[in-house]
């Protein structure tokens, strides 16, 4: 917690103001929309129900078919099931860990020649970093698909963009797609814009392991006010304006409490020093271990800045000597947590026998890959733990 969220929760209780909705919600959205470069948002009770309102104002029905990262936590793609859709996943690519422009332009086309049109698309911003907007806006543009920008991982990135990255002359394996209109307006105030707001609309989370918490929680963020306004209406039970109780459609008791807008308030203003306190140790670990033969850190594309949410490594077998398992099982030794990276969701029971175009390389990512502990509040002396762990477990198979 930073300095300032025990004092505006005191406001909260001496106001009386407890229950969903109330001055301390108001506040909250407004200050989130301006950090998240949107107009307005819904701060909800979960990111997952962020993502389905989302998905019912677009009017997602059964048997459409809505594409989705397939290396993400779950949250992702159950909205999806929740309106007897049909999940398509597709595959990451290798510099950012986030969905393939390319793959996506594959099952775009795919779905065109069955006479599937996509309902939509779910963007995940994985793990601190976001995925790379150019094409992908583009791509969904050209076929007049809706975007959602899963950002539930990304508060805090910036996205700086392809023309960005070759005015800094980096490689660009890819060549530059056009701009879809929404973009180049959004784009011309560079120096970066943010995950979550380029799209139809944006997800954000504030679950308890997240960047900043409101210890459970999430929001809607978006340009269109009509979107928002809806999303709140049907969060509230869908009320209809009676001075009695009078619902004319499905509601869903989704709003945040007003005690948790003002720990997010409070939050929300030490973002940026959680971001330096993430991206400091993921810097901490790149020193210290960079070294190690078949060690590779998650890549931070040239088109962004990740805010290091999580650092995230992959283990060569073949290379190193050891694996991801091994390390992992090493560090628990020790009581230190590590856990591996997304098991992509076209490998999970309950997506079984759904359509993934690619794999191989989140199939590879979830194989090799490691999450490393990565707290705002890690002292030096815990991360010199975890990386002698890390050190011996290389040692013990040299």
């Amino acid at each position: 917690m930073g300095p300032d969220e025990l004092g505006l929760v005191q406001e909260t209780f001496a106001s009386n103001w407890i229950a969903p909705v109330g001055p301390q919600v108001d506040a909250f959205e407004q200050e989130l929309a301006a950090r998240a470069g949107t107009k307005s948002a819904a701060v909800l009770s979960s990111g997952t129900a962020a993502l389905h309102l989302a998905l019912r104002w677009l009017g997602v029905q059964q048997g459409e078919e809505v594409l989705c990262s397939t290396l993400t936590f779950s949250a992702s793609a159950n909205p999806i099931l929740y309106e007897r859709a049909v999940p398509v996943f597709v595959d990451s690519d290798e510099r950012s860990w986030n969905m393939d422009p390319a793959r996506l332009a594959e099952a775009i086309e795919d779905g065109m020649r069955r006479g599937k049109k996509p309902k939509a698309v779910i963007l995940v911003h994985l793990y601190g970093q976001s995925a790379d907007l150019d094409p992908i806006v583009a791509t969904c543009a050209q076929h007049e698909i809706p975007l959602i920008e899963d950002a539930a991982e990304a508060l805090g990135a910036v996205y700086f963009g392809r023309e960005e990255a070759q005015k800094s002359q980096k490689k660009e394996d890819i060549p530059p797609s056009a701009l879809s209109p929404q973009l180049s307006a959004i784009s011309s105030s560079r120096p970066g814009v943010a995950p979550g707001s380029v799209g139809l609309c944006g997800i954000h989370s504030f679950n308890g392991n997240k960047i900043i918490t409101t210890s459970s929680g999430g929001a809607l963020v978006s340009n269109d006010a009509k979107l928002i306004e809806k999303a709140k209406f049907w969060a509230t039970q869908a009320r209809d304006p009676a001075p009695h109780y009078q619902h004319s459609e499905v509601g869903f008791n989704y709003r945040m409490s007003n005690v948790l807008a003002a720990i997010g308030r409070g939050q929300l203003r030490v973002l940026d020093q959680r971001v330096d306190a993430r991206r400091a140790n993921c810097a901490y670990y790149q020193k210290h271990l960079g070294d190690l033969r078949g060690l590779n850190f998650m890549p931070e594309a040239e088109y962004g800045r990740s805010t290091r949410w999580l650092t995230c490594v992959t283990i060569d077998p073949a290379i190193s000597g050891t694996d991801r398992e091994a390390v992992r099982l090493a560090l628990a030794d020790e009581n230190i947590e590590a856990r591996p990276v997304w098991k992509p969701m076209h490998l999970q029971p309950i997506f079984a026998g759904t359509r993934c175009y690619g794999g191989a390389v989140s199939e590879r990512l979830f194989t090799d890959g490691l999450c490393l502990p990565s707290g705002s509040n890690l002292t030096e002396t815990e991360l010199e733990r975890v990386v002698s762990v890390v050190r011996k477990a290389w040692k013990s198979r040299s």
